[in-house]
């Protein structure tokens, strides 16, 4: 789902092969396509884990030159690898992909999900001729399937939790942020309308005193602020 660029990751996160994708998909209304600095039209594909993959290998088919390259072919599309760890920023510029985002809700998980360090991977994207694409979430609590991950809760602070990870996102003037998550709620990033729920296995979180609808105005007011400050920027 796409709001003036501001992006909702669905999850799970998911790499499906560009071909097969592109052959199925790539004519219809509803497959997003990027336009980037060159001009072209193009799909764009968040690849998670892409870091499990020498980018040795990645740059055969990213890279110009590469021996299986997909660039300037009609497979060709705008790829932007997961950043975990700050030494991924160059083994993603080594494997030719066209930018980076940080995936994960909770903030301090790891070096790229800090929002301490948006600015210096932005510098870094900007000086490599990169997109950043910052990632952010509402929360973070996934106690109910990974007991032991207590210390990663992100409480959510009515709402402040969220729009703080915005402010963060929109100070270092990317031209896309993603959103973790819309529905997921085992992990707790879910933003979709929710109300007071209970089973005999679990406890659904709810927005009270606020409405079910919190999370979704505000990603629709943020949205908007995103376009005018995109605006601005250009001026």
């Amino acid at each position: 789902m796409i709001m003036g660029n501001l992006q909702m990751t669905l999850c799970p996160p998911f790499w499906t092969l560009p071909i097969s994708t592109i052959s199925r998909y790539g004519s219809h209304g509803a497959f997003y396509r990027y336009k980037n600095s060159m001009g072209k039209s193009l799909p764009l594909f968040y690849i998670y884990d892409s870091y499990l993959t020498p980018p040795e290998a990645w740059a055969h088919l990213l890279t110009p030159n590469g021996p299986h390259s997909i660039r300037n072919t009609p497979y060709d599309g705008v790829f932007i690898a997961l950043l975990v760890e700050e030494g991924h920023t160059h083994d993603i510029l080594t494997a030719g992909f066209d930018g980076m985002y940080t995936y994960f809700a909770s903030n301090g998980f790891s070096f790229g999900s800090s929002h301490q360090n948006w600015k210096a991977v932005k510098n870094f994207c900007d000086a490599n001729n990169l997109m950043f694409i910052p990632s952010v979430g509402p929360g973070y609590i996934d106690t109910s399937i990974r007991p032991w991950n207590n210390h990663n809760t992100r409480n959510r602070v009515n709402g402040k939790y969220y729009e703080t990870a915005l402010q963060a996102a929109l100070t270092v003037r990317p031209e896309i942020v993603s959103i973790t998550s819309f529905n997921e709620w085992h992990e707790g990033t879910q933003i979709e309308k929710a109300i007071p729920k209970k089973t005999p296995t679990r406890l659904y979180l709810d927005y009270l005193p606020h409405q079910p609808s919190l999370y979704l105005e505000l990603t629709r007011r943020w949205a908007e602020h995103f376009i005018k400050e995109k605006e601005q920027w250009l001026m």
